[in-house]
Parts: C-alpha cells; sequence; structure tokens
C-alpha cells in the first residue's frame, strides 16, 4: 500500500530575546586628554602655589626682544620649565654683576644681558595657562599683576632709602636677593603636561596631573590618557599660516602700541616730575648748577634726585596698576578679551588727551594715576590672549614674537616721552593717543574670540 507523500513541516524555535546589551561585548577603554584632566582636577592648592611661585619671578630692552623670540622657540621645542629655570639662572646672575659695573658701558652690556634672561619669564605665564580649567583662566591670570604691583612699589620703596644712603649699587645687589633665593622653588614647578603629551611623554604627562589631583584632592578622569604626539613645533611659518596670519600681525601691533604707550606712561611722569610741567609752566627751563653759595654756570641738564615728595608721587601712579584689575576681569570674562581690550586701549586714548588740560599737582597726579591703570588692563588681556589664542605646538613662540614687539615699542617710547615732549608736550601726547586708537580698533577687529574657549593642542 503505497504511502501518502507528507508535506515538508517547517520548525520555529523560539528563544527568550534579551534587550540588554550582551554580556559578551567588549566594551571600548575610556579615553581621555589633558584638556579632560585639567577641567576634571579643577582649581586648587596646586595653581595657588604655582602663582605664588611664577609672580615672584616678575618682579632692559633689547636682550629682551632678541632672545624673546628665542626663548620661545626653544620652549615649543624643548619644554616651557627648562627654559624658565635658564632664564630665571641668567637673570639673576647678570643681574648681580650689574651693581659691579666699572663704567656705564659696562652696566649698559649687562642690563641688556639681564634683559636676555627676563626675555624668558614669560614662560611662567604659559604654564598656568596650560594648567588653569577653562573657566578660571579669566580670573586667575589677571591677579598676575598683583605680583608685578608688589614688586614695583617695592623697588621704589628701596629707591627711596638705598640710594640716598648707601647708592644705586646696593639697590642692585639688595633687589637681586629675592631672585636668588627663589630659584630654590624651582623643584616645585612641574613641566606642562601639554607640552609632554605633545612630545610623546605621556607617562611624565600623566604623572604630572596625578600629583596635581593629589594635591588639589581632586579625581583624575576615567580612562587612558590620549593626545596625538606634535613633531612639528615651534615653526615661524606656523605663525604666519592663513589660519593665523591675520591674528599674529594685529596680536604684533597690539604688543607694540601697548609697550609704546605703557612705557611712555611712566617715562613721561618722571619727565613732568622732575621738570615740574604742570601746565608746561617750566618746559622751557634750564636746571642751574650751583657751587657753594654762587651760581657759576649753567647746564642744560634736566637730571635731579627725586625728592621723598617724588617718590610718594611714583607709589601712588604705581598703585593704579591694580586700581581697575576688578573690573578688567569683569571685563575679559563678560564681555570678552577682544571687546574688553578695545575698550580700555580706547580710554588710554582719551586719557593721554586729558593731560593736555592744564591743572594742578594733584589732578596730574590723578590723570597719571587712572593711565598706569589702564595700561595695566591692557597689558594684563592681551597676555591672556595671546596665550590662550595660540595652540600648544607655537604657544610659546607666539608669546615670544609678541613679547619682541613689545620690546621695539618699549625702546621708542623715551624718544616720545622724553625727547619729543622736551619741544613739545602736546604733540608727544597726541602721539602716544593716536597710537592707542589704532590698537584699540585692532582689538576689536581680532578674528577669534578666546573667552571659555578650551585651549588648542593642534592647529
Amino acid at each position: 500500500m503505497a504511502t501518502k507523500p507528507r508535506a515538508p513541516v517547517t520548525i520555529l524555535s523560539l528563544r527568550k530575546l534579551s534587550l540588554g546589551t550582551a554580556e559578551t561585548q567588549i566594551k571600548e577603554p575610556k579615553m581621555f586628554t589633558v584638556e579632560d584632566a585639567v577641567e576634571t582636577i579643577g582649581f586648587g592648592r596646586f595653581h595657588i602655589a604655582l602663582f605664588l611661585i611664577m609672580g615672584s619671578t616678575g618682579m632692559v630692552f633689547f636682550g629682551y626682544m632678541v632672545f624673546s623670540i628665542l626663548f620661545g622657540l626653544l620652549a615649543d621645542r624643548y619644554g616651557r620649565w627648562k627654559i624658565l629655570l635658564v632664564s630665571f639662572l641668567w637673570g639673576a646672575y647678570f643681574s648681580l654683576l650689574t651693581s659691579f659695573a666699572p663704567s656705564y658701558i659696562w652696566f649698559v652690556f649687562l642690563r641688556t644681558m639681564v634683559g636676555c634672561g627676563v626675555s624668558g619669564h614669560s614662560q611662567g605665564l604659559i604654564i598656568k595657562t596650560e594648567f588653569l580649567p577653562t573657566k578660571y583662566r579669566g580670573y586667575m591670570l589677571p591677579l598676575s599683576q598683583v605680583f608685578w604691583l608688589a614688586g614695583s612699589l617695592l623697588i621704589i620703596g628701596l629707591a627711596s632709602v638705598i640710594i640716598p644712603t648707601i647708592g644705586w649699587r646696593w639697590l642692585i645687589r639688595v633687589a637681586s636677593i629675592p631672585g636668588i633665593i627663589l630659584i630654590m622653588a624651582f623643584k616645585f614647578i612641574p613641566e606642562s603636561a601639554r607640552f609632554n603629551v605633545s612630545t610623546g611623554n605621556t607617562p611624565a604627562a600623566l604623572a604630572t596631573l596625578e600629583h596635581i589631583a593629589k594635591m588639589n584632592r581632586a579625581v583624575m578622569p576615567e580612562g587612558k590618557l590620549v593626545e596625538p604626539i606634535l613633531e612639528k613645533r615651534g615653526r615661524f611659518a606656523d605663525l604666519l599660516d592663513a589660519k593665523y596670519l591675520r591674528t599674529t600681525l594685529q596680536i604684533w601691533v597690539i604688543w607694540l602700541g601697548i609697550s609704546f604707550a605703557y612705557y611712555g606712561v611712566i617715562l613721561a611722569s618722571a619727565e613732568l616730575l622732575e621738570r615740574d610741567l604742570v601746565c608746561g609752566s617750566k618746559s622751557d627751563s634750564e636746571v642751574v648748577v650751583t657751587q657753594g653759595d654762587s651760581e657759576e654756570s649753567q647746564s642744560p641738564c634736566h637730571c635731579h634726585m627725586f625728592a621723598p615728595s617724588d617718590y610718594r608721587t611714583m607709589i601712588i601712579s604705581t598703585v593704579g596698576e591694580i586700581a581697575l584689575n576688578p573690573l578688567n576681569i569683569l571685563g575679559i570674562n563678560f564681555l570678552g578679551r577682544r571687546l574688553s581690550l578695545s575698550i580700555t586701549m580706547g580710554c588710554t586714548a582719551l586719557f593721554f588727551l586729558l593731560l593736555n588740560i592744564c591743572t594742578s599737582s594733584a589732578g596730574l597726579i590723578g590723570f597719571l594715576f587712572l593711565l598706569r591703570a589702564l595700561v595695566a588692563a591692557n597689558f594684563n588681556t592681551i597676555y591672556i590672549y595671546t596665550a590662550e589664542v595660540y595652540p600648544t605646538t607655537m604657544r610659546a613662540l607666539g608669546m615670544g614674537t609678541s613679547g619682541s614687539l613689545c620690546r621695539i615699542g618699549a625702546m621708542v617710547a623715551p624718544f616720545i616721552s622724553q625727547v619729543l615732549m622736551s619741544a613739545s608736550i602736546l604733540g608727544a601726547l597726541c602721539l602716544f593717543s593716536s597710537v592707542c586708537v589704532i590698537c584699540a580698533i585692532s582689538a576689536f577687529t581680532l578674528p577669534i574670540e578666546t573667552k571659555g574657549r578650551a585651549l588648542q593642542q593642534i592647529e
């Protein structure tokens, strides 16, 4: 009997499906960058210690101009810490030697050597910038001005006591002591973690970040520190690359102008005090040099020793450098770096013109006080902006070239504030004001705003 063919049967197998992640799935390892670590660790005792040490190094212009570029280039290639230490040792050594200068020529040479060393001190600002979390940079970096103010007030106070008694040589020797002592503090300053990872020295960067986290009583990000190795660092061509060309050129103009105005204010202050140029009353007079009780000769030299009242006036005007610091901090954090700098530069231009107003000695001191406050605010802002706008590969070089242009402005300032001012106070002050207007426009039109922007590791 034939069997009836059976139809094929499809067997369905039902399985219980899990909507969760399969246990066998391999989890990707977590990774983080130096930026992540800096932001996670936050601000703490490490940063306070770093600011105290770095601020103390801020307590001469041709040497500064030349070596500022060289030290910036070397810092991008070989590290910020090494260059900072070398420059600090160099500056302290030649500063002490200056007190033994046997002639004016030797004095000028040794001060030039001091300037070479001081030019590397800007690496301290770079280190602080690279370790600070983004939200703290706009608040902490302007406070560095406090150390500059403290150093300025200290040297004025020492000068008022030491120069009239034991002479300028001892002033230099005494002023060199803090720098020599602070050399011992360098063992507490780490190399920049951002620089270390850019050179492939990730273990050193990780060790530094872990030390900072421990010191700040904070935690590190989870995962593995991963950053690209950057072979090309510290190249001039990068500063003039299409992406940064406009920014670089405008920054150079601003640095030159700010330095020109800053040292112009300082030298003009001394000039006005020495010659009693309030209302231009004695601008064309000559100082009479007396011997004994008779006036035997006349000399066109306007130099004379400062009286105690002159030192007090210099102290008052110097204190002005920090007067606007709270407003400056608010401005760069809420208005941004560009707009804040543009406003303070515009106000600087205005107050240079106001010095033309015939006023009393008290009024002159008031104007100089506000001018010192404004030019100090300008310096604060451009320092922060320059350190923030460039990536790690050329941050130190960008600061170095800017510092070099800064010295050019400083070297030109005496010719205007002392030579041209002797012929025309109005002409000199109008020139200072015009330069500030150009800087204000350059600041307002900068192509990149760095407020709230993370530091760039690569271009």
